[in-house]
């Protein structure tokens, strides 16, 4: 097992990781009658999105010997309302470094392998950018 997902009323959610024991709390979107005081689910989708990029570029930076901590995900969810579902997600990485232009090729196409980008759906748009230094 995963996690386990517990409803705890007025449209939240506590999701505590198995493993670890860490926990995610979700609420329903202000434009989808909820509260909108922590991540809603379809948000934690669009940031699950930037932490698995970021995830696989620094296995993948591990391994060329490239350290990028710090850098960091702007990332934008777009919803469309018939049917409701995410349309667009935005993720503009500022990776923070220089590196030369056969470093910067092999981390963003590793990027747009990650888990979560080939398990969304093909009809959300995702649009994605890089910032590198120099």
């Amino acid at each position: 097992m995963t996690s386990k997902v517990t409803y705890l009323g007025e449209l939240r959610t506590s999701s505590v990781h198995i493993q670890s024991g860490s926990e995610i709390i979700s609420d329903a979107p202000l434009d989808n009658n909820g509260k909108g005081e922590a991540f809603s689910p379809t948000d934690t989708v669009a940031n699950a999105l930037a932490s698995c990029m970021l995830t696989v570029m620094g296995i993948k930076a591990r391994a060329l010997d490239v350290d990028f901590a710090g850098a960091t995900a702007d990332v934008t969810k777009h919803m469309q309302a018939e049917p409701r579902r995410i349309s667009r997600i935005e993720v503009h990485f500022d990776m923070g470094i220089s590196v030369d232009e056969k470093t910067k090729t092999i981390l963003e196409r590793t990027a747009m392998t990650c888990p979560v980008y080939l398990s969304l759906h093909p009809d959300i748009e995702k649009v994605v950018s890089f910032a590198w230094k120099g």
